[in-house]
């Protein structure tokens, strides 16, 4: 017998009947970048062809002599199943396999022209191996959602006029199961345990850190392989799908973590695929991050354009996902960026902006607002790029929400400070609100700022333990009193004291101790306020919203504003003193006259705090200050927030 060759394995399989998934239509929508379901044309599909059930396979690598899939079906030989190129100039490869059913195990071989031989992992792969292996597996999803209230009602809504309080989780480092040793808590544990959490803490959504499948655990998920694929450390997509199914089922939206910015160069992954910097730019002063030791898409190209908006696309449409926030949007924006002079190629202006980013980006907007525009897209941008929450059709980049980086580090760079120096500084807290309505922003205290020695959020604070813990919960409580959305990175709402640590759960013990406990149900009732309140989101976004009553009492260390809502009752007023000094007889201006009551203070007893309270009804005082006509006489509690909110006119009038 003739032993197997390309050019034989060629020669036979020409002859086969053909099949394909794709139209005419639909290779000209690939060839011009606009295909934005190719999840349903490329990767590998349960199909039927002349009365036989089994796989179609098909893979894009233009430059390749010969291309197979191999798998335990065919003992991993690269020569029993060739795939067919197709006429067109596509550059994709096709085959029907009969009798190739859900559960099998598979990669393509990849023979380029020049002679360059790999196994590669399928980029359209549905369902990955368990790291550290590394295959494709075959997969007929099959879901039934009960979520439809949660998706018609957010239809229905607009998510900009709505709280938005976000807890940002890492799956695999939440909560472990202790059985025999440690393990991962699976997606149908998680479905349990998470959504009860975040119902009882009130958040509003949770952003799960990267699922997709990445071989590198310690990356966080931020180096990605599998693109289409929910990690198979926890479970199978439609476990995935249960998790997020009883999210919603709950009133609890979920966000992810999207990384269209760089991927890995793991040999089994999207580089050099097929003999050819396919995905990735081929200069690597424009292809390779310097940072992450990674590669970075070719955004000129029109099929990797498709394959990454059909990528965002897919989650929103088979996992009901409900906001998209895009990973390290500046490293794509600035060509420059993390690099030395001369190690960076500029634009065709001679500036150091990539240009097809910004078209991709804009593109991207405009896709997922067309289809999907309930959902959110979130930029982690950490630049004064203009207008990178302004409408395409302004010239802006099109994303909802931006996170706010200048906000989180000038705050947290503040809360360090001892007491005692901080009206020197009182600036770095009033800041913020010069810019805060450039741009429609998330206020993040994220997984960035608690790992590599930055210390967790308590253990940046100044003084001792009661100190620290009245520091945060200030810190908490000035950030749910400004404008924006909030994010808090698991463990920081029970005040965990180490750093965060990927190969551990979070450290849940904590929560028996008084003032972790306290801090733990003082973020539970910020929460409930901000759900609670209108003025707290109605102009969460807008000047209308928000308005300063005094920020020039540096002495004292005490700031003072209004949240704003659409009616001037439903307004609320702040007050933090930061300092471990109680302000007796504060007197603050007010506009509108009556009584008010203090309904939400850190330093209460419940919270952890020593219980200086203003209780009963506080009357305001035709005495004028701070701009206002009256105002009001005050008890400031150290290291702490108060919130008061209009009870009504005098019974007199």
């Amino acid at each position: 017998m003739e032993a197997n060759t390309i050019e034989n394995t060629a020669q036979i399989q020409e002859v086969q009947p053909w099949f394909s998934l794709f139209t005419d239509f639909d290779i000209d929508l690939f060839k011009a970048g606009k295909h934005y379901q190719l999840y349903n044309k490329l990767g590998a599909h349960q199909a039927e062809h002349l009365g036989k059930t089994g796989t179609y396979f098909s893979v894009w690598a233009p430059n390749a002599k010969y291309v197979s899939v191999i798998g335990n079906f065919n003992g991993w030989d690269r020569y029993s199943n060739a795939m067919h190129v197709r006429w067109d100039g596509s550059g994709i490869w096709e085959v029907f396999l009969p009798d190739v059913v859900a559960g099998e195990c598979y990669k393509y071989f990849i023979e380029s022209n020049n002679g360059y031989q790999v196994e590669k992992g399928d980029p359209y792969g549905f369902r990955w191996e368990t790291p550290p292996l590394t295959g494709s597996i075959t997969t007929n999803i099959n879901y039934t959602w009960n979520d439809n209230a949660w998706i018609d009602a957010r239809r229905s809504s607009n998510p900009m006029q709505k709280p938005l309080s976000i807890y940002e989780v890492h799956l695999g480092s939440w909560k472990r199961v202790v059985e025999d040793e440690p393990r991962f808590m699976t997606y149908r544990e998680m479905a349990v345990e998470l959504t009860a959490y975040c119902s009882e803490m009130n958040f509003t959504h949770v952003e799960f850190m990267p699922v997709m499948e990445h071989p590198f655990y310690g990356s966080w998920g931020y180096q990605i392989t599998g693109y289409f694929a929910p990690s198979s450390r926890y479970g199978t997509a439609e476990d995935f799908m249960y998790l997020i199914d009883q999210l919603h089922q709950a009133g609890i939206g979920v966000i992810l973590d999207w990384v269209p910015s760089h991927f890995p160069t793991d040999e089994h992954g999207l580089g050099y695929f097929d003999g050819t910097h396919l995905y990735e730019y081929p200069d690597p002063r424009k292809g390779f991050h310097p940072d992450w030791k990674s590669l970075i898409f070719n955004f000129c190209r029109n099929e990797v354009r498709a394959f990454l908006i059909s990528n965002a696309l897919y989650w929103l449409d088979k996992y009901h996902i409900d906001g998209l926030r895009v990973d390290a949007v500046a490293s794509m924006l600035y060509l420059d960026y993390s690099r030395k002079e001369g190690g960076w190629i500029p634009n065709e202006y001679g500036g150091r902006e990539n240009l097809e980013v910004i078209s991709f980006l804009k593109e991207f907007n405009d896709a997922v607002h067309h289809h999907y525009p309930d959902v959110l897209t979130i930029a982690e941008e950490s630049t004064a790029w203009p207008g990178v929450t302004q409408p395409t059709s302004s010239g802006g980049l099109g994303f909802d929400m931006k996170w706010m980086m200048g906000w989180m580090h000038d705050t947290l760079d503040y809360f360090k400070k001892e007491p005692l120096y901080r009206s020197y500084h009182q600036n770095q807290l009033t800041f913020s609100l010069v810019y805060a309505f450039a741009e429609k922003f998330v206020l993040p205290l994220s997984h960035d700022e608690v790992v590599y020695g930055k210390h967790s959020l308590i253990n940046k604070m100044p003084g001792d333990s009661w100190q620290q813990s009245a520091n945060l919960r200030l810190l908490y409580g000035y950030m749910y009193g400004h404008p924006g959305a909030k994010l808090i990175f698991m463990g920081g709402e029970f005040a965990q004291r180490h750093e965060w640590q990927h190969d551990y759960s979070l450290d849940w013990h904590e929560r028996e101790n008084y003032e972790h406990k306290g801090i733990q149900t003082w973020v539970q009732e910020l929460n409930r306020l901000y759900k609670e309140q209108h003025a707290l989101y109605q102009n969460n976004y807008s000047s209308e919203g928000f308005e300063w009553i005094d920020v020039s009492d540096n002495i004292n260390s005490v700031i003072s504003w209004i949240r704003k809502g659409n009616n001037e009752q439903d307004n609320l007023i702040f007050v933090a003193n930061f300092t471990p000094v109680v302000r007796e007889n504060y007197r603050v201006g007010i506009s509108l006259m009556g009584s008010y009551a203090e309904i939400l203070n850190s330093d209460n007893l419940k919270y952890g705090g020593s219980d200086v309270l203003n209780s009963g009804n506080l009357e305001t005082y035709p005495i004028p200050i701070h701009g206002k006509n009256h105002s009001l006489v005050l008890t400031l509690p150290p290291l702490a927030v108060i919130v008061l909110k209009y009870k009504g006119a005098f019974d007199w009038l």
